[in-house]
Protein backbone atom coordinates (compact mmCIF):
# COMPACT_ATOMS: atom_id res chain seq x y z
CA UNK A 1 0.00 0.00 0.00
CA UNK A 2 1.38 3.38 -1.02
CA UNK A 3 2.10 5.75 1.87
CA UNK A 4 -0.04 8.93 1.62
CA UNK A 5 2.72 10.96 3.32
CA UNK A 6 5.96 10.05 1.53
CA UNK A 7 4.72 7.94 -1.39
CA UNK A 8 6.78 4.89 -0.46
CA UNK A 9 5.31 1.62 -1.74
CA UNK A 10 6.06 -0.47 1.36
CA UNK A 11 3.94 -0.45 4.50
CA UNK A 12 3.36 -2.82 7.36
CA UNK A 13 -0.04 -3.80 8.79
CA UNK A 14 -0.03 -2.97 12.51
CA UNK A 15 -3.66 -3.83 13.35
CA UNK A 16 -6.67 -5.32 11.52
CA UNK A 17 -10.26 -5.36 12.70
CA UNK A 18 -13.75 -5.38 11.30
CA UNK A 19 -15.19 -1.91 10.73
CA UNK A 20 -18.22 -0.82 12.77
CA UNK A 21 -20.60 -1.48 9.89
CA UNK A 22 -19.31 -5.04 9.51
CA UNK A 23 -18.95 -4.83 5.74
CA UNK A 24 -15.27 -3.88 5.59
CA UNK A 25 -11.96 -4.46 7.33
CA UNK A 26 -10.12 -1.54 8.88
CA UNK A 27 -6.33 -1.79 8.77
CA UNK A 28 -3.85 0.42 10.60
CA UNK A 29 -0.61 0.60 8.63
CA UNK A 30 2.87 1.95 9.30
CA UNK A 31 5.08 3.20 6.50
CA UNK A 32 8.48 1.46 6.63
CA UNK A 33 10.17 4.53 5.08
CA UNK A 34 8.83 7.51 7.07
CA UNK A 35 7.35 5.58 10.06
CA UNK A 36 4.01 7.46 9.88
CA UNK A 37 0.72 5.62 10.42
CA UNK A 38 -2.43 5.63 8.31
CA UNK A 39 -5.70 3.71 8.02
CA UNK A 40 -7.04 1.78 5.05
CA UNK A 41 -10.36 0.00 4.52
CA UNK A 42 -10.81 -3.21 2.58
CA UNK A 43 -14.26 -3.88 1.09
CA UNK A 44 -15.78 -6.44 -1.22
CA UNK A 45 -16.26 -5.30 -4.79
CA UNK A 46 -19.23 -7.03 -6.37
CA UNK A 47 -19.59 -6.82 -10.12
CA UNK A 48 -23.22 -6.71 -11.20
CA UNK A 49 -23.97 -8.01 -14.69
CA UNK A 50 -24.65 -5.88 -17.74
CA UNK A 51 -28.31 -5.54 -18.70
CA UNK A 52 -29.14 -6.48 -22.28
CA UNK A 53 -32.07 -4.39 -23.51
CA UNK A 54 -34.61 -5.74 -26.00
CA UNK A 55 -32.96 -3.73 -28.79
CA UNK A 56 -29.60 -5.39 -28.04
CA UNK A 57 -27.98 -2.41 -26.30
CA UNK A 58 -26.09 -3.10 -23.10
CA UNK A 59 -25.89 -0.95 -20.02
CA UNK A 60 -24.67 -1.26 -16.44
CA UNK A 61 -27.09 -2.63 -13.85
CA UNK A 62 -28.51 0.41 -12.05
CA UNK A 63 -30.08 0.18 -8.60
CA UNK A 64 -31.48 3.69 -8.98
CA UNK A 65 -33.33 2.68 -12.13
CA UNK A 66 -34.93 -0.15 -10.14
CA UNK A 67 -35.86 2.29 -7.39
CA UNK A 68 -37.45 4.63 -9.95
CA UNK A 69 -39.55 1.79 -11.35
CA UNK A 70 -40.78 0.92 -7.86
CA UNK A 71 -41.42 4.60 -7.09
CA UNK A 72 -43.58 5.05 -10.17
CA UNK A 73 -45.57 1.86 -9.61
CA UNK A 74 -46.07 2.60 -5.90
CA UNK A 75 -46.96 6.29 -6.37
CA UNK A 76 -49.51 7.23 -3.65
CA UNK A 77 -49.65 3.64 -2.38
CA UNK A 78 -49.26 2.85 1.34
CA UNK A 79 -46.01 0.88 1.12
CA UNK A 80 -43.17 1.81 3.51
CA UNK A 81 -39.79 2.71 2.03
CA UNK A 82 -38.16 -0.08 4.06
CA UNK A 83 -40.19 -2.66 2.15
CA UNK A 84 -39.14 -1.15 -1.16
CA UNK A 85 -35.48 -1.17 -0.08
CA UNK A 86 -35.81 -4.81 0.99
CA UNK A 87 -37.35 -5.71 -2.38
CA UNK A 88 -34.55 -3.97 -4.26
CA UNK A 89 -31.97 -5.77 -2.10
CA UNK A 90 -33.72 -9.05 -2.84
CA UNK A 91 -33.58 -8.43 -6.59
CA UNK A 92 -29.88 -7.50 -6.41
CA UNK A 93 -29.17 -10.70 -4.46
CA UNK A 94 -31.07 -12.74 -7.05
CA UNK A 95 -29.11 -11.10 -9.87
CA UNK A 96 -25.79 -11.73 -8.10
CA UNK A 97 -26.70 -15.34 -7.31
CA UNK A 98 -27.27 -16.04 -11.01
CA UNK A 99 -23.55 -15.41 -11.56
CA UNK A 100 -24.10 -14.21 -15.14
CA UNK A 101 -22.08 -11.51 -16.87
CA UNK A 102 -25.12 -10.38 -18.86
CA UNK A 103 -28.80 -10.51 -18.01
CA UNK A 104 -31.82 -9.75 -20.22
CA UNK A 105 -33.79 -6.70 -19.11
CA UNK A 106 -36.93 -8.82 -19.42
CA UNK A 107 -35.71 -11.12 -16.61
CA UNK A 108 -35.12 -8.17 -14.27
CA UNK A 109 -38.57 -6.80 -15.12
CA UNK A 110 -40.12 -10.14 -14.14
CA UNK A 111 -38.27 -10.01 -10.81
CA UNK A 112 -39.65 -6.52 -10.20
CA UNK A 113 -43.18 -7.72 -11.00
CA UNK A 114 -42.86 -10.61 -8.51
CA UNK A 115 -41.76 -8.21 -5.78
CA UNK A 116 -44.56 -5.76 -6.59
CA UNK A 117 -47.09 -8.60 -6.58
CA UNK A 118 -45.98 -9.39 -3.04
CA UNK A 119 -45.93 -5.74 -1.89
CA UNK A 120 -49.02 -4.20 -3.45
CA UNK A 121 -51.47 -5.61 -6.00
CA UNK A 122 -52.42 -2.21 -7.45
CA UNK A 123 -48.76 -1.31 -8.00
CA UNK A 124 -48.24 -4.71 -9.61
CA UNK A 125 -51.06 -4.04 -12.09
CA UNK A 126 -49.72 -0.54 -12.84
CA UNK A 127 -46.24 -1.88 -13.54
CA UNK A 128 -47.52 -4.86 -15.56
CA UNK A 129 -49.73 -2.64 -17.71
CA UNK A 130 -46.76 -0.55 -18.81
CA UNK A 131 -44.17 -3.33 -18.81
CA UNK A 132 -46.28 -5.73 -20.85
CA UNK A 133 -47.78 -2.97 -22.99
CA UNK A 134 -51.44 -3.70 -22.33
CA UNK A 135 -53.50 -2.72 -25.35
CA UNK A 136 -57.05 -3.77 -24.45
CA UNK A 137 -59.13 -4.19 -21.30
CA UNK A 138 -58.89 -7.97 -21.63
CA UNK A 139 -55.18 -7.72 -20.78
CA UNK A 140 -56.14 -6.20 -17.42
CA UNK A 141 -58.77 -8.91 -16.85
CA UNK A 142 -56.19 -11.62 -17.44
CA UNK A 143 -53.86 -10.13 -14.82
CA UNK A 144 -56.74 -9.69 -12.35
CA UNK A 145 -57.77 -13.33 -12.84
CA UNK A 146 -54.18 -14.36 -12.21
CA UNK A 147 -54.16 -12.35 -8.97
CA UNK A 148 -57.41 -13.97 -7.79
CA UNK A 149 -55.84 -17.43 -8.01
Amino acid sequence: MKCPFCGAMDSQVVDSRMAETGDSIRRRRRCTACDKRFTTYETIELRLPQVVKTNGNRQEFDREKLREGFRRALHKRPVPTEYVDASIDSIVKQVLSLGERELPARQIGEMVMQELKRLDKVAYIRFASVYRSFQVVDDFRDVLKDLDK
